[in-house]
C-alpha cells in the first residue's frame, strides 16, 4: 500500500489537533468560570446530541462525503467534547490530569504500534468490542437507574477501559483498510476522528479510576 506511510503521520497529527483543541477549549472554559456556568446551564443532553449526530454523519457518509466537510465536522467535534471536558478540571487535580494523561499516552502508543505493526488482521475483533461496548452502557444504565452499585460501577468502568484499549489496536489497524475505500485524506481523519474517541474514553476511565479529586 504505497501511501501508508504519508497516511499515519496525517491521521496521528489529525489525532493530536483534535486532543489539542479538546483540552485547550475545555481549559479556557474553566478559566473562565461566568461563561463556564452559562454554557452547562444549556444541559448535558444538547452536547451529547451534537457530538452523537456529528459521530453518525461521519460514520454513514464518509465514503461520500468531501474531506474538508469530514474536516470541518471533526473540529466541530472536538471543541463541543472541550465543552464537557471543562468539568474535569473543577472535579479533578490539575497534577491529577496531565499524569493520567500521560499514562493514557503511553498505553495508547503501545497499542497504536502494535495495531500497525502486527500482520494480523484485527477487523475480526470489530464485532465483539462493539458488542462488549454496548453491554457496558446498557448495563451502567441499569445501574443508574435500578442497581446503583458502586462495586458494579467500577467493574464497567474496568471493562471500559480493557475495551477501548482493544479499540486503539483495531483502529490503527483498520484504516489502512479504509484508506482503499474513501482515500488517503478522508481515511487520515477518520481515522484521527476514531483514535481521538478512543483516546478521550480510555483517558476518561482511567481518571476514574485512579484520579485525584480537589477537596
Amino acid at each position: 500500500m504505497e501511501n501508508k506511510t504519508q497516511l499515519y503521520p496525517k491521521m496521528f497529527t489529525w489525532l493530536f489537533i483534535g486532543l489539542l483543541i479538546t483540552f485547550a477549549s475545555g481549559y479556557g472554559l474553566y478559566l473562565n468560570e461566568n461563561l463556564m456556568i452559562q454554557v452547562l446551564s444549556v444541559g448535558l443532553l444538547p452536547i451529547v446530541v451534537i457530538e452523537l449526530v456529528i459521530a453518525f454523519i461521519m460514520g454513514i457518509r464518509i465514503t461520500k462525503m468531501n474531506p474538508i466537510t469530514t474536516k470541518i465536522l471533526y473540529i466541530v467535534y472536538s471543541v463541543v467534547t472541550g465543552i464537557t471536558f471543562s468539568t474535569i478540571f473543577v472535579v479533578f487535580r490539575m497534577s491529577s490530569i496531565i499524569s493520567i494523561f500521560l499514562i493514557t499516552a503511553i498505553i495508547f502508543a503501545i497499542l497504536a504500534v502494535y495495531g500497525y505493526i502486527t500482520k494480523k488482521d484485527l477487523t475480526k475483533l470489530g464485532p465483539i468490542l462493539f458488542i462488549a461496548l454496548l453491554a457496558i452502557i446498557l448495563f451502567s444504565i441499569l445501574n443508574v437507574f435500578l442497581f446503583k452499585s458502586s462495586s458494579f460501577d467500577l467493574t464497567l468502568t474496568i471493562l471500559g477501559t480493557l475495551v477501548f484499549v482493544g479499540y486503539i489496536a483495531y483502529d490503527v489497524n483498520k484504516v489502512k483498510y479504509l484508506m482503499d475505500a474513501v482515500g488517503e485524506e478522508k481515511a487520515a481523519v477518520y481515522g484521527a476522528f476514531q483514535l481521538y474517541l478512543d483516546f478521550i474514553n480510555l483517558f476518561i476511565r482511567l481518571l476514574e479510576l485512579f484520579g485525584k479529586r480537589n477537596d
